[in-house]
């Protein structure tokens, strides 16, 4: 028997963003960034052969949503991932 394949929950998502400034983000996938509520930075797995290194921003965007994305500071790649 086979079924959908499971999807697993927050896992991120691929975005395009657009910096400014001190590489805070002024657009994401097109939207702009109205307001930018937190930053901060995560390292973990820091003593493993694949450290963790990310900066999350909590972003309210001109259409309204409010979205949370982080760069992995180490591939500089973009992604959105919900809690």
């Amino acid at each position: 028997m086979s079924g959908p394949a499971a999807k697993r929950l927050g896992a991120p998502t691929a975005v395009t963003v657009r910096t400014g400034q001190g590489g805070i983000p002024a657009a994401v996938n097109g939207a702009v960034v109205e307001a930018v509520r937190e930053e901060w930075v995560v390292e973990d797995r820091w003593w493993t052969a694949q450290p963790v290194r990310r900066r999350y921003f909590d972003l309210v965007l001109s259409d309204g949503r409010d979205i949370s994305v982080f760069c992995d500071i180490g591939r500089r790649r973009w992604f959105s991932q919900r809690a």
